[in-house]
């Protein structure tokens, strides 16, 4: 019984570490990336923004695609630009709710740089193919 009980104790341990949290190679002081149970946060107090995804596989999905200076930055900016207006546009005709729940403040006139572009655009590209949507 005692050592039943050590077993479980050690495994229970084992289990309950903070195993899953890791840091993505690069971050800079302006800003703060941590990957975490499929949830990508990017923050930069300078500008005072934060993006969190929340996405079950985007991380992993994330690592298959091409690496972050493939695109240009006008051509993530101008995609991203279509993309949020369609986004939003859905959520204001409240088409299918569950999938358009919040408006996302995406304004064209601030520098957001490259990191944070490449990661909205591939969070795009990421819901076009897992909820089958054509934005």
């Amino acid at each position: 019984m005692k050592t039943l009980f050590s077993i479980l104790f050690i495994s229970l341990v084992l289990f309950s570490c903070n195993c899953g949290k890791t840091t993505i190679e690069g971050a800079t002081d302006t800003a703060s990336k941590i990957v975490k149970n499929d949830t990508i946060r990017i923050a930069n107090d300078e500008l005072e923004y934060e993006i969190i995804i929340i996405e079950i596989g985007f991380d992993s999905w994330l690592l298959a695609q091409p690496p972050m200076g493939h695109y240009g930055l006008n051509y993530l900016e101008n995609r991203n630009r279509l993309y949020v207006l369609e986004y939003n546009n859905r959520v204001y005709r409240d088409r299918m709710r569950k999938l358009y729940e919040a408006e996302i403040n995406y304004d064209s006139n601030v520098h957001y740089g490259l990191e944070v572009n490449y990661l909205l655009y591939n969070y795009f590209e990421y819901f076009q193919y897992k909820y089958k949507q054509k934005l």
